[in-house]
């Protein structure tokens, strides 16, 4: 019967102490919840106590503990609601009218900047966009391409291969996306491809292992290397400005054939001469030529009623020359003193 007293005494001085319990904060009131009602709290043990009780005691033991909780319970929940009324006091009283710190207005990145303009200016003459898989296979980044077994692009040091023996790559040029759209498109095609490749390049201010690209293609009856001229004329123009002059020279390429490489006149010196065009007046910015013969087969075009031509420019290089940015790690750094300038641009 002593041990029966004590637990009544226990009781009794909680239920004295649950009367007379304040708070400051809600942490409070969450720390008095744990100190009486959590599994290992003053209440609960004495539940636990409670077996010990002899059976003709329970049922008065028993009204007195339920009363106990029921009352620490009540008390906590009072607790927690005249905080919460407090704090929504306080947010009811904030001046709606008051103004807000100071923000920074945001702006696109000079990359994204300058894509969209390249999708707007060929636009404007009937090109459309279409987009491809990052993760490419053999055929569509290489062998559809012209690219031999044993073409120094294969290489592991140039391409990143996913693995080695599949012919699963991250895709060294939009190309692929070409690949794509003839193989699933009759002519007429007049389409664009931006996006972003991989190349195992060390990265310097004029090389990235990641960089993104524009590509063009344009197929149809009697497409000629004039239409593709006077394309690229166009371009230039609208990108760089109505003084802005080309030339083409020849190069080499699997996949188009003549092959051709364009270079715009500087437009940092005017053509002068200066350390960005290494002093010749002119500035190399894409790749293009005639799409092969066996390129058009290989999608299932034939070749003998089509013709088409094709380009391709790196985005980094645009605009670096439209903005004179001479060193292409910046735009992946995400330096805000660098975005910052590009503020209002459009």
């Amino acid at each position: 019967m002593t041990q029966l007293s004590t637990m009544k005494e226990r009781i009794d001085r909680l239920l004295a102490e649950v009367d007379s319990i304040k708070a400051v904060s809600l942490d409070e009131v969450e720390q008095l919840r744990i100190k009486y009602l959590s599994k290992k709290g003053l209440v609960s043990v004495l539940f636990d106590d409670f077996k010990t009780v002899p059976s003709e005691k329970k049922r008065e033991v028993g009204q007195i503990l339920n009363e106990l909780k029921n009352k620490a319970q009540l008390k906590l929940d009072e607790l927690k609601s005249a905080f919460g009324s407090k704090e929504e006091n306080q947010v009811s009283s904030l001046d709606p009218t008051r103004p807000v710190d100071h923000m920074e207005p945001g702006t696109r990145h000079p990359l994204s900047i300058v894509r969209n303009q390249i999708i707007e200016i060929f636009g404007r003459i009937g090109f459309t966009v279409a987009q491809g898989p990052e993760i490419e296979d053999d055929w569509h980044n290489f062998s559809a391409l012209n690219f031999t077994a044993d073409h120094p692009a294969r290489d592991m040091q140039d391409t990143f291969f996913i693995t080695e023996d599949s012919g699963i790559l991250l895709r060294t040029h939009t190309s692929s996306v070409q690949i794509r759209t003839m193989e699933t498109r009759k002519p007429p095609i007049r389409m664009i491809f931006p996006g972003r490749v991989f190349r195992n390049e060390a990265i310097s201010a004029r090389a990235h292992c990641i960089f993104h690209q524009v590509e063009g293609l344009y197929l149809d009856k009697h497409v000629s290397f004039a239409d593709l001229k006077q394309t690229l004329i166009y371009f230039a123009k609208e990108m760089f400005g109505e003084q802005t002059k080309i030339r083409l020279r020849p190069s080499y390429f699997p996949f188009t054939e003549p092959s051709g490489e364009m270079d715009v006149s500087c437009n940092i010196c005017g053509g002068t001469g200066c350390n960005i065009c290494k002093y010749t007046g002119w500035v190399e910015i894409l790749g293009c030529g005639m799409v092969d013969p066996h390129v058009l087969e290989n999608c299932g075009i034939d070749s003998t009623v089509y013709t088409g031509f094709a380009f391709g420019m790196g985005i980094e290089r645009i605009t670096m020359l439209k903005y004179q940015i001479k060193d292409l790690r910046l735009f992946f750094e995400n330096d805000v003193r660098f975005l910052r300038q590009f503020t209002g641009a459009k």
